[in-house]
C-alpha cells in the first residue's frame, strides 16, 4: 500500500543520502538508509552500504541499519519504525523488512534491476506473506538516482 511522506521522511532521506554519500567516498554503492521511530523521528539504526569493505554480501545498508536498529530497541519487530533508503530495497532487504515487521519504507530512487518493492517485485505488500508495510516511494528521487549515476559514470571512466 502507498502512503503519504510525513513529517520525518525528508529529514530522513536527507541523513541517509549523506549515509550513501560516504559510501561513495569508500568506493561502495552509494545506497544509504537509516531506521527511525516513525512518531519521534528518533533515530534507532544507520548505515551504508559496506560489501566492499566487509566483503559480505548481505551488507547492504537496510540489513546493516536494520541489525542495528532491532539492537537499540532489543527487539526483532520493528512495527513502530520507518525505514528510510536512498535506493528501492532488493529481494534480500524486502525479505528483511518483511521479517522485521517494519511499519513503513521511504524510498528514493527506483531500481529497475533490482528493486522488489515496486519495480520488479513487491515483497512488502505480497498477501501471502505475514507482513505487509506501508510505501513512500520516490521521496528524493531524483538526488538518489543522480548519486548513483555520479558513482557509477565514475567507475566507467575509470
Amino acid at each position: 500500500m502507498t502512503a503519504t511522506p510525513d513529517g520525518h521522511d525528508e529529514a530522513m532521506m536527507r541523513r541517509a543520502l549523506d549515509l550513501a554519500r560516504r559510501a561513495a567516498s569508500l568506493g561502495e554503492v552509494p545506497v544509504g538508509a537509516v531506521v527511525y521511530e516513525t512518531d519521534s523521528g528518533r533515530v534507532l539504526g544507520e548505515a551504508f552500504n559496506r560489501r566492499e569493505q566487509d566483503r559480505d554480501p548481505s551488507a547492504h545498508a537496510e540489513f546493516l541499519a536494520i541489525r542495528e536498529a532491532c539492537r537499540a530497541v532489543s527487539d526483532w519487530r520493528l512495527n513502530h519504525c520507518s525505514l528510510a533508503v536512498t535506493l528501492e530495497p532488493c529481494p534480500m532487504c524486502a525479505g528483511l523488512i518483511v521479517n522485521a515487521r517494519v511499519g513503513r519504507v521511504v524510498y528514493g530512487t527506483d531500481d529497475p534491476k533490482a528493486g522488489a518493492v515496486r519495480t520488479l517485485y513487491a515483497l512488502l505488500n505480497d498477501d501471502r506473506l505475514n507482513h505487509a508495510c506501508a510505501v513512500v516511494p520516490g521521496v528524493l528521487a531524483e538526488e538518489s538516482a543522480g548519486l548513483l549515476r555520479a558513482f557509477f559514470r565514475s567507475l566507467r571512466e575509470k
